[in-house]
């Protein structure tokens, strides 16, 4: 059986869930021809810069003009338009992956972005393939995007995912609720000690984790600063590199930096506060390590769709600024009961086994 998993590199989440569950295939199902790939580079070069860069440039840059493009293609009224301008734009600069579907004919594909979702299914509906269609919604909110007629199932990261998708239209026997697929060394257990000293830090001082994703944006340095005083803090700059540079050099008492990190686990295992973007790969790594989350520099739409998903289960805080959050870590650390109860409740929704949940119905 051939199995296509797709996804777009468009951010991080997609990549990395996609690549959990190609593991996961390669390791434990020897029946399956797997492959992976990223859909945009079989786009044209525009195309592909625009998804990337140019996604890039509207999170970071033009952050007003990204909330207002994700509430014009939400809002109900006026999805008619904003869909067919989108899905006719994909199918223009998509030619060679919808060239690439038909020479390869797999069996199943599964993806892990709405784009290849879009396109696959409108092909299984012309009746020119005849794939079996698995979509990983890589968010806890749904994007309408998302919801592509012509799809056999859509694998929901909650209960709360789940209820968007069935507000969208969506038949409940099409949707499983999975969880969201995440790299088997966040499921490992740890000897916080050893990690401790491996790291370098003090192993039983209270420990935050301060990382906002690859471009490490962000107040990174006056939050490490204010919270120094009081806590222990690692710190991944990320991209940022002149952060790293200058508070490298500065070496700030209690506070340990880091570039780029190929680590994270053993980061987060020897943390017990993490303060971070809403990304969904990120929730999804930061829920199988049970560690609790504080919320920053959130993205509007699909990181905003998170922290309100979560708030559902009460996980996650939002503080409103730098002196909110200081005394959220705080009440934390002078609190040990109120930090086992936040656990207890990440470990609620807490799915360890996605990707073998999502083998199972590859049949």
């Amino acid at each position: 059986m051939k199995v296509l998993i797709v996804y777009a590199s468009a951010g991080s989440g997609h990549r990395r869930a996609a690549e959990a569950i190609y593991n996961y295939l390669k390791e434990n199902r020897s029946d399956l021809n797997i492959s992976i790939i990223d859909i945009l580079t079989k786009t044209n070069v525009l195309f592909k810069f625009e998804y990337t860069l140019g996604y890039s440039f509207l999170l970071y840059r033009a952050v007003s003009l990204w909330r207002f493009a994700f509430w014009l293609t939400e809002f109900k009224w006026l999805r008619p338009v904003s869909r067919f301008i989108a899905s006719l734009l994909n199918l223009i600069n998509s030619q060679r992956f919808i060239k690439y579907l038909f020479k390869e004919n797999p069996d199943i594909i599964i993806s892990t972005h709405f784009l290849s979702s879009e396109i696959a299914a409108y092909l299984k509906r012309k009746k020119k393939i005849g794939s079996k269609i698995i979509t990983v919604i890589t968010d806890f909110g749904v994007h309408p995007f998302w919801v592509a007629e012509g799809t056999d199932l859509y694998i929901a990261a909650s209960e709360f995912t789940k209820g968007k998708l069935l507000a969208e239209g969506v038949r409940e026997d099409k949707i499983r609720v999975f969880g969201l697929p995440s790299d088997a060394k966040f499921l490992k257990q740890f000897d916080r000690y050893a990690l401790a000293q491996k790291i370098g830090i003090a192993p039983d001082k209270f420990t935050v984790l301060l990382m906002t994703g690859s471009s490490g944006i962000g107040p990174l340095e006056d939050i490490a600063r204010l919270l120094s005083e009081e806590v222990q803090v690692l710190l991944v700059c990320a991209a940022n590199k002149k952060l790293y540079t200058r508070l490298n050099q500065e070496q700030i008492p209690q506070v340990r930096v880091f570039a780029f990190v190929d680590n994270t686990e053993e980061l987060m295992a020897v943390s017990d506060l993490i303060i971070t973007k809403a990304g969904g790969s990120t929730i999804a790594e930061i829920v199988n390590m049970e560690l609790t989350p504080i919320f920053i520099s959130i993205i509007p739409g699909q990181e905003a769709d998170n922290v309100e998903a979560l708030k559902e289960f009460g996980v996650g805080l939002r503080p409103k600024d730098i002196s909110e959050l200081r005394d959220f870590v705080l009440e934390f650390k002078n609190n040990p009961q109120k930090l086992e109860e936040a656990r207890d409740r990440i470990r609620k929704i807490k799915k360890l086994f996605s990707c073998q949940e999502i083998a199972s119905v590859i049949r």
